[in-house]
């Protein structure tokens, strides 16, 4: 956060710079450029900020028009206005995850490596499903009497034990 205040400050900085220099010559508008704002920038630079006029009011609109560039560029980079990234879900769903059968065959995969004994945990790990659904998916099998369950001595982890494996 600190960095980004720093880089908005620097920006504010450049800006009231570039709209100073205008006034003293023939670079008005280089500021509304230099935050996007290309169209009226131009019209500045022709101008002359709208005969002074325009460059005068920006000296009160610099930090909006600062603001409202920083809010594009984060669009653009796929974040929020806070800077949280965008279309999480998007790209957690291209992510292959085995449900249903599939996600039974991946648990006794996982158990058979760990020799017949398998936690809610270590089936997520070697899955990549939800604890949820992994421990619904174990249940299941406990009630079919496929699994027991009993709990780890060490730890006091809940293990399902796999007696055919």
């Amino acid at each position: 956060m600190n960095v980004e205040s720093n880089n908005k400050k620097d920006r504010i900085f450049i800006s009231y710079m570039l709209n100073v220099v205008g006034f003293f010559g023939l670079l008005s508008g280089l500021h509304r450029i230099y935050n996007g704002k290309i169209g009226t920038g131009l019209l500045w630079l022709c101008t002359f900020g709208v005969f002074g006029v325009g460059q005068f009011v920006d000296l009160f609109l610099i930090s909006n028009m600062v603001e409202e560039h920083d809010q594009k560029l984060r669009l653009k980079a796929g974040l929020s206005p806070l800077g949280v990234p965008l279309n999480q879900t998007a790209v957690a769903s291209q992510v292959y995850q085995p449900s249903g059968n599939q996600l039974m065959v991946k648990l006794l995969e996982a158990a058979e490596s760990r020799g017949g004994t398998l936690t809610v945990t270590q089936g997520v790990k070697a899955t990549g499903a939800s604890f949820t659904e992994v421990e619904a998916i174990l249940k299941e099998m406990l009630k079919s009497g496929y699994v027991k369950i009993d709990n780890d001595p060490i730890n006091g982890a809940v293990t399902y034990h796999f007696h055919e494996i």
